[in-house]
């Protein structure tokens, strides 16, 4: 298990798929994950898995297919048990402080206390990530300097 960090952020199979099919909230959360090279996507092959399945499902297997290929030089890879959820597994194996969902029953408090029991991490929606994510506060936490704005094109 990697030291848990505010700057790693695991983002569900739901929230990948819309990042790249839908926009909206999804892609500005994840826009701050791309944008600064200091921050790191954590994701399990298992993670990537779901997302590329219903990418597949709802567009098309060739886009499923180049959105992985992409997403593999974005994350960090992380081993997760078997049968284990992968974002949470992945939060828990790779240190993320941050799991991205739209899914109500992972933000729920009592899932937020058993998830807080194994790790130290905050289950939101997207759209809270992306409303109270704080570039220049967190740089300061993690790097111990001044902050040097993105680094990165988030739509490279």
């Amino acid at each position: 298990m990697t030291d848990a960090s505010p700057a790693r952020i695991v983002a569900d199979a739901d929230v990948l798929a819309a990042d790249l099919l839908v926009g909206g909230d999804a892609r500005d959360a994840m826009d701050h994950v791309r944008s600064h090279s200091w921050v790191t996507l954590v994701a399990s092959d298992a993670l990537l898995d779901d997302a590329e399945a219903v990418i597949a499902d709802l567009a098309d297997p060739g886009l499923a297919t180049d959105w992985r290929d992409r997403i593999e030089d974005l994350r960090e890879p992380v081993d997760q048990p078997e049968d284990d959820h992968p974002a949470l597994a992945s939060a828990l194996h790779g240190g993320a402080m941050h799991v991205l969902t739209f899914d109500e029953s992972l933000q729920s408090a009592a899932a937020g206390a058993a998830v807080r029991g194994r790790v130290e991490t905050s289950v939101r929606d997207p759209k809270a990530f992306a409303t109270l994510f704080d570039a220049e506060s967190l740089y300061q936490a993690v790097e111990n300097g001044e902050y040097p704005g993105p680094d990165r094109d988030p739509r490279a």
